[in-house]
């Protein structure tokens, strides 16, 4: 089974690639880190605790507010008050805010992962010859090596994503929007590093246009993704699992490799600076 990894970054229109890809004709099953990670950290769960134990004493917003309609100080599920999501962000995302990302990121990728390694084990079994890994900050959190495919969703024009990411999310402010996209790695960076894993195994969703162009766009790229990944090899594989142990082990060195050559690369570019 091929892990397809999709990626981007934020106001690029990967959750609209992501919802396409699990429509007709692809049909892909979707494990999606972002969904996920809402669900670890729901009221009465050990990622909300860890959170509201952590951040609860410097952030005095970062609970809904009590009200009727959120269901009081113990919430809808009698568990406590959800997260104030847009509090917890302009804590995280703001300017020096590394170590709070880092400590949100401790509390939240470990559950993550457990949950899309089940679920992507599940669509194995079912036979799937495809699933798509929907992990925002896929090259960050180390997911690379384990994709035999890398999609990336990206805009050549910086300044569409800003104008997207402010129609989306009308709370931000320019200040805030701004923090976020410079919080990620550049999406441009991102494509590029992605093409570098070759034909087949790394390709690019470019999104500057409307959507009628965005789905001609993904049946280009699908196009050469299942031509390098046939849905023929993946029953194979289903079949003799000490294939697919071997594929996989395969797919992981080289994709390592690649992760290793390209960061090698960068760090003497800085050296040259």
């Amino acid at each position: 089974m091929l892990l397809l990894g999709l990626t981007g970054s934020i106001a690029t229109g990967k959750s609209t690639v992501s919802s396409l890809l699990a429509l007709p004709p692809y049909n892909l099953p979707v494990v999606d880190a972002d969904k996920i990670a809402r669900q670890v950290v729901e009221p009465g769960t050990s990622g909300y605790n860890q959170i509201v134990s952590h951040f609860g004493p410097s952030t005095p917003d970062l609970l809904v507010e009590a009200t009727p309609e959120s269901g009081g100080e113990e919430g809808h599920n009698g568990k406590g008050r959800p997260l104030n999501r847009p509090a917890l962000g302009r804590r995280i995302f703001g300017e020096g805010k590394d170590s709070d990302r880092k400590a949100l990121n401790k509390i939240v990728h470990p559950a993550v992962r457990r949950e899309m390694y089940r679920q992507m084990i599940y669509a194995y079994l079912r036979g799937s010859w495809a699933v798509v890994l929907d992990v925002p900050l896929l090259f960050e959190s180390g997911w690379e090596p384990m994709c035999g495919t890398i999609m990336v969703v990206a805009v050549k024009d910086p300044a569409i994503q800003m104008q997207r990411l402010r129609a989306r999310d009308s709370h931000l402010t320019e200040e805030d929007a701004k923090n976020r996209v410079a919080a990620q790695w550049d999406v441009r960076d991102k494509a590029e590093r992605c093409l570098r894993r070759g034909e087949g195994a790394g390709v690019v969703v470019w999104n500057d246009g409307e959507k009628d162009e965005l789905k001609r766009e993904i049946d280009q790229v699908m196009s050469e993704v299942q031509r390098s990944h046939p849905p023929w090899w993946a029953w194979m594989l289903l079949l003799c699992p000490p294939l697919a142990a071997g594929s996989g082990c395969w797919s992981y060195v080289r994709s390592w490799w690649i992760k290793r050559s390209w960061e090698r690369e960068k760090q003497r570019e800085k050296a040259k600076l």
